[in-house]
């Protein structure tokens, strides 16, 4: 079996081998690989089985109950049925995925599978599992799980530091942070690379390395950080190559009840509108709702006064917190799992606001677009601290303005630079082997971005190199722990935990199988090469400025819905992407192979003397 291929992760016995890599939660838009039919599980690198109960009964809410063989991993829960059918197939799960696990029942529990285990997803589904008393199997199981389910909390490692499969290429060096700014053009006049952070002293939660205004000297950048919330001062998040209008990004100024002012911070903000030639007006998009904004002011926060920064307009995109995002996608879950009322579906769906508050992430960065684009003008964003609807609009806004990041290396670059690099908290948001499910800090806001670049891919479907499928294997694996790349909350942190040479990089796996992901209807640089000739055909989109209204925006039932079988697209859309991708590469090869002839040919004719006609003919 080929050591990368996930697909063919549980097609065969269910004796466990080493032999071949496995991915239980790589997935098509119509199932993930847990379903598999047939075969043999086999065991990651680094995997060992640490429990087992046998006459274990899955009760699946769409086939019914299924009896068989209930295994904990190190690294996921498996369940074999005896009798493997169509509608009873074998089940993965990472129980990095895991959020809670609760016992069914007792010892007074009278019924047919009323006696078990429940264990509840971070993925929109939930697992339940009969056992009988007689066996004295739940006790043993259920204790594994939370044991490996939450090993942080029990003070053991996470199952990426003990996964061991190499692959041909580091993910590791995906992102240079330096080789990008230089990309973008920095060093210039107007901005520098600085290595003031080099050890996390201004700002824990900010990168080694910064771009700012080449007239801003290090102590500036000091009192600028002492007037910004966690010391997350503006910096550059990207430049437009021919305007040089910038985004920057940065947490809330320290303003207060009071009023307080930082010249400092006010002369930092002149220095960033100076450094666009193009413009005397500076737009700072503040992504909270201005009630929100008003009532951070009492717990020292605020926002930007128009009259002590000049030139400056405020702009409040109305983005809700947190706390109204994840209560959102709770009930976004109870609409689409286990059963789907399809009498209230779209009723449903509105009352979630999943949908409405999409919409106020891509409205607010077609904004920042118009202005950097349309406009010339720089954009200064934040929100309260800067890490979570920040990111959001900052990498969004980059996508739809900067077609690199719609690469398949680009997009990861841009996760790694505006997410992982500026300190969103991962860890807390997702709370990786952590059992305090209920926690306030855990939110989807990164699975709240990757849904509005799906949003994008719907509306400008050959904008993008690569497909839904890459999407959804980057969100399973934000939950699964297999991988190092979404751990911890800072850069700071990464670094004290040696991840780079502990872990594997999830783009060393992604990379490793490039063309699961490749989309064949993409028109733009790098999708095959960079000797691929241009298509006549081409009409490459330099700038995504998408519809942001509820009319065009969808539901993306391929990533909330895929546990139902009865939502799943019929046909296996992956497989057939992946034979276009291949015979696209075919079709160009075979074109540039002919344009070669034809200009062989021609070369020839023009090496060809002219004939001199014969004088019999004169």
């Amino acid at each position: 079996m080929d050591k990368h291929n996930s697909s063919e992760l549980l097609n065969s016995d269910f004796s466990l081998s080493k032999n071949a890599s496995s991915d239980s939660l790589d997935s098509d838009s119509k199932s993930s690989s847990l379903n598999s039919k047939h075969g043999q599980e086999s065991l990651l690198d680094g995997e060992k089985v640490m429990g087992v109960a046998r006459d274990v009964t899955y009760l699946c809410p769409y086939s019914g109950p299924s009896r068989g063989v209930l295994k904990v991993t190190n690294y996921q829960l498996h369940f074999r049925p005896t009798d493997i059918t169509p509608l009873q197939s074998t089940l993965s799960v990472s129980l990095g995925v895991v959020s809670r696990i609760e016992k069914v029942g007792g010892a007074s529990s009278k019924g047919e599978n009323s006696y078990g285990i429940e264990v509840f997803c971070k993925d929109m589904r939930n697992l339940r599992f009969a056992h009988k008393q007689e066996n004295h199997s739940r006790r043993g199981i259920f204790e594994k799980l939370q044991q490996l389910a939450f090993p942080l909390s029990h003070r053991l490692p996470l199952f990426a530091f003990s996964y061991l499969e190499s692959f041909a290429e580091d993910g590791w060096q995906v992102y240079e942070p330096v080789v990008e700014l230089r990309r973008m053009g920095v060093n210039n006049d107007m901005w520098r690379i600085t290595r003031i952070n080099d050890k996390y002293e201004i700002c824990d939660s900010y990168p080694s390395v910064w771009a700012v205004p080449a007239a801003a000297n290090d102590d500036l950048l000091r009192s600028v950080a002492a007037f910004r919330s966690r010391g997350r001062i503006p910096v550059l998040a990207w430049i437009h190559p021919s305007s040089q209008a910038t985004i920057t990004r940065c947490s809330q100024p320290l303003v207060g009840v009071s009023g307080k002012r930082s010249r400092e911070d006010e002369r930092y903000i002149q220095l960033i509108m100076d450094a666009n030639a193009q413009a005397h007006k500076l737009f700072i998009m503040d992504a909270r709702p201005s009630a929100n904004a008003i009532a951070n002011k009492a717990k020292g926060g605020g926002y930007e006064s128009e009259d002590a920064y000049q030139n400056a307009e405020l702009v409040f995109l109305d983005i809700h917190n947190i706390h109204v995002m994840r209560e959102s996608l709770r009930k976004l879950k109870e609409l689409c799992f286990p059963q789907i009322d399809q009498t209230r579906w779209f009723s449903g769906i509105e009352a979630t606001c999943w949908l409405k508050h999409i919409k106020c992430i891509l409205a607010g960065a077609v904004r920042i677009v118009d202005k950097v684009e349309n406009h010339k003008t720089s954009v200064l964003v934040h929100c309260s601290d800067g890490w979570d609807r920040t990111a959001q609009l900052t990498a969004l806004a980059m996508l739809m303005l900067d077609p690199f990041y719609r690469t398949l290396r680009g997009f990861q670059i841009l996760i790694e630079k505006e997410w992982l690099s500026f300190g969103h908290k991962f860890q807390l948001r997702i709370g990786h082997g952590d059992e305090r499910h209920s926690d306030a800090d855990r939110s989807p806001v990164f699975v709240q971005w990757v849904d509005c670049v799906w949003q994008l891919q719907q509306q400008f479907p050959t904008a993008f190199e690569f497909t839904e499928r890459l999407l959804i294997t980057i969100v399973d694996h934000l939950y699964s722990c297999r991988f190092g790349t979404f751990l911890f909350n800072t850069e700071r942190e990464r670094v004290k935990e040696e991840l780079k040479a502990k872990t594997v990089s999830l783009w060393s796996y992604i990379n490793s199988r490039q063309d699961l992901y490749l989309n064949p209807l993409y028109w733009g640089p790098s999708a095959f090469g960079p000797n691929t000739p241009p298509s006549p055909y081409s009409r490459p989109q330099t700038v995504l400025v998408p519809v942001a209204s509820l009319r065009i925006i969808k539901l993306w039932k391929a990533l909330y819905c895929r546990w139902n079988p009865t939502m799943r697209q019929q046909d296996p859309i992956f497989q057939r992407t992946r034979e276009l991708v291949a015979l696209r590469a075919q079709l160009e090869a075979a074109a540039a192979a002919a344009a070669g002839d034809h200009a062989a040919r021609q070369h020839r004719l023009a090496l060809t003397p002219p004939r001199v006609a014969s004088p019999h003919h004169v």
